[in-house]
């Protein structure tokens, strides 16, 4: 798919950034700036929706599907209601069912493990790698040793933050072992993997990049308003390379019916709406600049840090900032970025009094969650999650971000750490 230009360019960079006396107010996430150069477009895109009165599902939604096949490169491409509901259907499409176990990540949102035990399945969860703070596969391969391990019909690892985890090890993992990988890919359109292809790891010879949402046997997407693309409201979608898969999606995503109320399975209903087709089919166009855009912002936050002192290469921080990085055969989303550092909670009181907007992703693992105590987990079992929840600091990052005012982040936090 031709890449468009957006609309408005963020500053280029203009040399070493001025010191800020007096940091500017920064917001973490401002929707309006992405909004008005669309305005037109968008409300034409919603106008051709009210004239077709295609509410749920319908052409805008078909559009969407097919543009989005198109440009993450599968087969099937499905637009659902949420990414709650696309990580339920991804694991109940591809086979898993009650009395499965599905390993995944104690760090990451809830939903993770949510549909999981939603699908009837068993969670079981293991630690992550401290760099990418993704799933790691040597942790995977010990849990399926283990006593939890047993059942376990799938991994699903999760794209934190954009960065793919290791698709080549999971793979691997699945092949041997006999796994369905689901991808949880939320945070992640556009971000990529080399070595991969529909799953299977390509030959040394080769350098294959895959996009998220390709690189197992299904995949799941939120467009919640805060993801790089975005939907005016809750929507969200599977992706797979397998008939079999997409054939049942489809069917569970309309109550369980293939024809009109007949109803084969217990479905849900978790159709994309019209409107959300519609508005996502016209940011489609500007994703890829979007994300180029996230990737000089990663870069310059990058040298801010490096011109400041402050840049440690971690896993751990200990006086400065352990700034997150793109990894060797990997191209980065940059849905958050997300550095480590000590004194993490002081740090983000002191941006908020300043103005400055911080989010924590995430701050209580899931094995602590309260609603999931039934998993049999306490402090402790997953050190690197619970390490990374007391450290880890997202700071603003979106396409319209100005440099000044990533100065002023990087100005408020060189004042604190001094």
């Amino acid at each position: 798919m031709k890449k468009t230009a957006i609309p408005e360019r963020v500053e280029a960079e203009s040399g070493p950034a001025a010191r800020t006396p007096v940091p500017m107010p920064v917001p973490m996430l401002d929707l309006k700036r992405q909004y008005e150069p669309l305005r037109a477009e968008l409300m034409d895109a919603l106008g051709s929706v009210l004239e077709t009165q295609q509410f749920i599902l319908g052409e805008h939604v078909a559009e969407f599907e097919r543009s989005a096949a198109e440009q993450l490169g599968v087969k099937h491409a499905l637009g659902c209601s949420s990414g709650t509901d696309a990580l339920w259907l991804a694991l109940t499409g591809a086979g898993i069912r009650s009395g499965d176990a599905v390993v995944t990540t104690p760090f990451s949102f809830f939903a993770s493990v949510s549909a999981i035990l939603r699908a009837g399945a068993t969670p079981v969860l293991a630690d992550i790698d401290p760099v990418t703070f993704n799933l790691s596969a040597a942790a995977v391969e010990a849990a399926l040793d283990g006593k939890r391990g047993a059942g376990a019909k799938a991994i699903l690892p999760v794209h934190l933050y954009g960065l793919c985890a290791d698709a080549t090890a999971f793979s691997r993992v699945g092949r041997e072992r006999g796994l369905a990988v689901i991808e949880d890919a939320a945070q992640a359109w556009g971000a990529e993997w080399n070595g991969v292809k529909d799953g299977v790891p390509a030959d040394g010879s080769s350098s294959v990049g895959c996009k998220a949402g390709a690189l197992g046997d299904a995949a799941a997407f939120s467009f919640y308003p805060t993801k790089n693309l975005s939907a005016a409201g809750d929507a969200g979608m599977v992706t797979t390379n397998r008939d079999d898969v997409a054939e049942r999606v489809k069917m569970l995503r309309n109550q369980g019916m293939r024809r009109r109320y007949h109803h084969d399975e217990l479905g849900w209903n978790a159709r994309m709406d019209g409107f959300q087709g519609a508005v996502l089919s016209v940011k489609l166009k500007y994703i890829g600049a979007w994300n180029e855009k996230r990737c000089e912002l990663a870069a310059r936050y990058g040298r801010m840090f490096a011109r400041a002192g402050l840049a440690e290469n971690g896993p751990y921080p200990d006086r400065g900032v352990v700034a997150p990085r793109e990894m060797a055969g990997t191209k980065h989303a940059w849905h958050q970025y997300v550095i480590r550092v000590v004194r993490r909670d002081e740090l983000r009181e002191f941006l908020t009094a300043r103005g400055i907007g911080s989010e924590i992703y995430y701050p209580v693992p899931l094995h602590m969650q309260e609603a999931l105590k039934g998993l049999g987990h306490g402090e402790g079992d997953f050190p690197e999650a619970e390490r990374a929840a007391r450290e880890v600091l997202a700071l603003p990052i979106f396409p319209e971000l100005h440099e000044d005012e990533q100065n002023a982040v990087v100005e408020t936090i060189v004042e604190f750490l001094s």
